[in-house]
């Protein structure tokens, strides 16, 4: 048994454990505790919201005539007759989309207004520039400059569409600026108007 001989002992503080940095030097140049370094680091992440499996999408034809999808699951079939027609279809079909034909979504062909239903889609890297169904109008009130630039960070699929609602317009005399014309054949690549 120990011995109680009246002194207390004093135990050392517990020192945190502590980081050095150093220059190419050798020197010290920063201390920090492993702790607070630690907690510099934590990036705050963002949880994915979750939707449920059966809620209705209302997806737009982005594609400059008639589009076709054809559930591989279910074999259902979704028809979009002309470009901005509607179809609605549960987030599930849309998922299975994603796997199964990604052109749907690389090309902007489905058109989705919701930008939740595209983050929830892990598809937003490809609908980042696009074109929303209201936008391709307002395209065409831009500057040439703004249409150029707007234009050159479109899809393939998107830059098609674009032809196709610029040849419509000119045709019905709402695009009339030699501007804007000009300014959409040098960043499509193609001839609208006859010269």
């Amino acid at each position: 048994m120990p011995r109680n001989t009246g002194k207390t002992v004093q135990k050392a503080p517990v020192k945190e454990p502590v980081a050095v940095v150093a220059d190419e030097n050798k020197s010290v140049v920063e201390e920090t505790t492993i702790q607070a370094k630690a907690e510099k680091a934590r990036t705050p992440y963002r949880v994915k919201q979750t939707l449920p499996a059966d809620m209705v999408i209302t997806v737009r034809n982005g594609f400059n005539g008639k589009l076709i999808y054809k559930s591989q699951k279910t074999g259902e079939r979704f028809v979009w007759e002309e470009f901005g027609d509607e179809q609605d279809m549960e987030l599930q079909e849309l998922k299975n989309a994603r796997n199964s034909k990604k052109g749907f979504f690389e090309n902007n062909w489905f058109l989705i207004d919701d930008p939740a239903v595209i983050e929830y889609l892990g598809v937003d890297r490809f609908y980042k520039n696009a074109l929303t169904y209201d936008d391709f109008d307002t395209l065409f009130e831009m500057s040439a400059e703004e249409i150029r630039e707007r234009v050159d960070k479109l899809s393939g699929g998107q830059k098609a569409s674009v032809v196709y609602r610029a040849k419509q317009l000119i045709k019905e005399g709402v695009i009339d600026s030699i501007k804007v014309i000009d300014a959409l054949e040098k960043s499509l690549g193609v001839e609208l108007i006859e010269r």
